[in-house]
């Protein structure tokens, strides 16, 4: 299936590709070991799970771009297990290091609600994914889905509480809500212009 508008045709699916299986299999993976950690309190387990899903989620994407099998049904099966791993992560992380909790809440909403809301944004557009956003706004892609701002949006926080840094983590957490904030009224913006709103 494709998504067609007067200037570009967009792969909507198939749904079964490599980057999609790899994206199923990390996400189980991941969740498990995450569930395993919570349980048993291991602070290891729970950086083995947290591994799985960054290894994971950068492989689904070199193979998806790779194999030339970057769909859009795709890039939102990443999208919501990106939110499923980070999710049982975060609360597995509190619980075995509750000095964490104020930094994961701001870190939460700020990747459940703002960043699920900009990462869908993609579909408003002819876009396979938000890693195309440039061909929208590239002031957005820049601080969202280029390499540097994938790493520091969350390898920013979680590397600040690896080394126990609990106020700089918050700091960072506040500051990747700030930029979440104004990409928000940026694409807002070019919806209105766009007439798409």
């Amino acid at each position: 299936m494709t998504f067609v508008d007067s200037r570009v045709t967009v792969s909507v699916g198939p749904l079964r590709t490599v980057p999609n299986y790899i994206t199923a299999i990390r996400t189980v993976a991941a969740v498990t070991v995450g569930i395993v950690a919570l349980v048993s309190g291991s602070v290891v387990l729970m950086a083995v799970s947290y591994g799985i899903y960054w290894i994971g989620d950068v492989l689904d994407g070199w193979a998806a771009r790779r194999l030339g099998q970057e769909t859009r049904a795709g890039a939102v099966f990443d999208i919501v297990s990106d939110r499923a791993c980070t999710a049982v992560l975060c609360v597995g992380l509190v619980s075995l290091l509750p000095d964490v909790a104020v930094v994961a809440v701001v870190f939460l909403l700020s990747f459940l609600v703002l960043d699920t809301m900009l990462s869908l944004a993609f579909l408003c557009w002819p876009l396979l994914s938000p890693n195309h956003f440039h061909l929208i706004d590239r002031r957005v892609w820049a601080v969202n889905w280029s390499p540097p701002a994938k790493v520091a949006n969350t390898a920013g926080v979680v590397g600040a509480i690896a080394f126990e840094q609990y106020p700089l983590a918050l700091g960072v957490a506040v500051a990747v809500v700030a930029v979440k904030l104004w990409s928000i009224t940026a694409v807002a913006g070019l919806l209105e212009r766009d007439g798409r709103a």
